[in-house]
């Protein structure tokens, strides 16, 4: 099917504006939707309810969080992004955050941001086509690196094909899916266990306070800490150039006002559903060892296998629906914003299709023959490449005017912090890493003063 959408939307791409931002003619539901499931990966599905499964309670401040991110991203940021971007008929977030740069300074910003992009895109898209290869793997007794690269070649034809209506329209689809199962698997998970009240009393009996705690246990600057960084982790989803791209290609105000409202529930449905599918686990599985599997142990318990097996798609769907747009941004930063097709005269659109194919093989190279952990490779990509563009995407967004000389080095401070609180010991996913390289690219940009 998801093929099928890729030819039907190659007939409506006749132009560099229609591949790459689908004619700036996206309605609410395709829009707030699709925005929804490209900034969802399987993490959500997986990692949202195997974290309640481990920590309890205290994992509402983490959804609460991305909820909250989300709210931002669609309340403040895309009014003014949308009206920005239709003004200045800008086609990319690169292009928006070089806006009102000119001549040697303009091209180093443009390349910067465009080379990290790349860069953090290969290793997310690697990650995606891992847990695709993962779930095609365990599901129909395949090898790895067969599973790993047909997820890749499904993703990569019809993004080839239909560009940004074909990533959209599928988005949009595999999005509704995922509302689906955060719904219908922690009610039926609830019904299940008796029903709401039976279900607290149980959980309360059968778990320890600090797994019934608000705070985990935590207290005074212990407490602050995990609080900021829990709510922070929407943070980075500012900076995050495949989802900027849904506001500019908005058809109008109205889209925009209802789309606000579709988005955010989204959120709140998908993310408050797999918390408490995890508390919920704790129940039905208590003795899983590896809390990132209570999705799939729960969805084997309670349903047969043919309901179960449509379910299990819905974790497909979050990752292909983050990888495909990620691709098309790629292809967008090579055809589009660093100008080659107008240096050597080449026609954009050939030219994104190329670099969509030879980024799908790369990432599918890197996948098989680099392997790590699908977290690590998500969790470093994300705030990579939202600390380095987040910062500026905002104030351009807010309006406040940046002089050239701060944007490239708020770039490189946020890409840079972001990679060195990575590799520091006992970092990955803290306070410090969601939240230090952000704010550094936010201070060089606002605080600091050309020499």
């Amino acid at each position: 099917m998801l093929v099928l959408i890729g030819f039907w939307a190659q007939r409506r791409v006749q132009s560099e504006q229609d591949f790459f931002l689908a004619g700036r003619q996206l309605g609410p539901w395709v829009a707030a939707v699709s925005y929804s499931a490209s900034a969802a990966s399987a993490w959500t599905l997986l990692g949202m309810s195997g974290l309640a499964f481990a920590l309890g309670l205290s994992t509402f401040w983490v959804a609460l969080g991305a909820v909250l991110g989300c709210g931002i991203s669609w309340f403040v940021l895309a009014p003014r992004i949308m009206h920005i971007a239709g003004e200045e008929r800008v086609l990319s977030a690169t292009e928006f955050i070089a806006l009102g740069t000119t001549g040697p300074q303009r091209q180093r910003i443009i390349t910067l941001a465009s080379l990290i992009i790349l860069v953090s895109f290969v290793v997310y898209v690697a990650s995606q086509f891992q847990g695709a290869g993962n779930t095609f793997a365990s599901t129909f007794a395949m090898g790895s690196a067969e599973s790993i690269a047909l997820g890749g070649a499904i993703i990569m034809i019809y993004t080839l094909l239909g560009g940004f209506w074909a990533v959209s329209v599928t988005d949009t689809i595999q999005g509704l899916l995922m509302i689906i199962t955060a719904v219908l698997l922690p009610v039926a998970a609830i019904v299940h266990l008796g029903g709401p009240i039976e279900f607290y009393g149980a959980l309360q009996e059968s778990t320890n306070e600090n797994f019934m705690s608000l705070s985990g246990g935590a207290a005074g600057l212990t407490l602050l800490g995990m609080l900021i960084g829990s709510l922070a982790i929407g943070i980075s989803s500012f900076g995050q150039p495949h989802l900027a791209a849904r506001f500019m290609a908005l058809r109008d105000k109205r889209a925009l006002r209802q789309g606000q409202v579709i988005a955010t529930g989204w959120y709140a449905i998908v993310f408050f559903g797999m918390f408490l599918l995890g508390l919920c686990g704790r129940l039905l599985v208590p003795e899983l060892e590896n809390p990132e599997q209570v999705f799939f142990a729960v969805n084997e318990a309670l349903f047969p296998s043919a309901l179960g097996a449509v379910l299990l798609a819905a974790v497909l769907s979050a990752i292909m629906s983050t990888a495909d747009s990620m691709l098309l941004v790629c292809g967008t930063t090579v055809a589009h914003d660093m100008g080659i097709t107008r240096r050597y005269q080449l026609r954009a659109l050939l030219l994104s299709r190329l670099v969509i194919a030879v980024i799908s093989i790369m990432a599918v190279a890197v996948a098989i023959y680099l392997p790590s952990t699908i977290f690590q490779r998500v969790l470093f990509a994300w705030v990579a490449i939202g600390s380095a563009l987040g910062p500026t995407i905002v104030c351009r967004a807010m309006g406040l005017t940046l002089p050239e000389s701060r944007i490239l080095p708020a770039i490189a401070t946020g890409f840079v912090a972001a990679v060195v609180f990575y590799l520091l010991p006992n970092t990955p996913g803290d306070i410090a890493e969601r939240t230090i390289p952000f704010a550094l690219g936010l201070s060089v940009l606002l605080l600091h003063r050309p020499v």
